[in-house]
């Protein structure tokens, strides 16, 4: 298990860049699955990108614009969101995969959440 605290979130219009940081503290850091995130009102938790032993997966929604890293410790995890668009307003959460060294399932259930941070993206 694993404490996550997210931050970087803001108001933006349309266009502009944001990045978001999740710092992770605790047992079983490294090697764990990380990811990012999105809930609007009314929707599910959806992923957006996550990352494990430096491969990468996006959504559709976020290829081209957002890239995931993390530091060399697996300590920090990073989004880099450019091109906003009102669409990927919500509040953006980090998770860490349950199940130990691989990612799991893309659901609430199966990952440790930090408490979000609001992204909000105007026209």
């Amino acid at each position: 298990e694993v404490q996550l605290v997210e931050s970087g979130g803001g108001s933006v219009q349309a266009g502009g860049s944001l990045r978001l940081t999740c710092v992770a503290s605790g047992d079983g850091i490294s090697g764990d699955c990380m990811g990012w995130f999105r809930q609007a009102p009314g929707k599910e938790r959806e992923l957006v990108a996550r990352i494990w032993f430096g491969g990468t997966f996006y959504a559709d929604s976020a290829k081209g614009r957002f890239t995931i890293s993390q530091d060399a410790a697996e300590t920090t995890v990073y989004l880099q969101m450019n091109s906003l668009k009102p669409e990927d307003t919500g509040k953006y959460y980090c998770g860490q995969s349950r199940i130990g060294r691989a990612c799991a399932p893309s659901k609430v259930e199966n990952y440790y959440w930090g408490h979000g941070t609001q992204v909000t993206v105007s026209s």
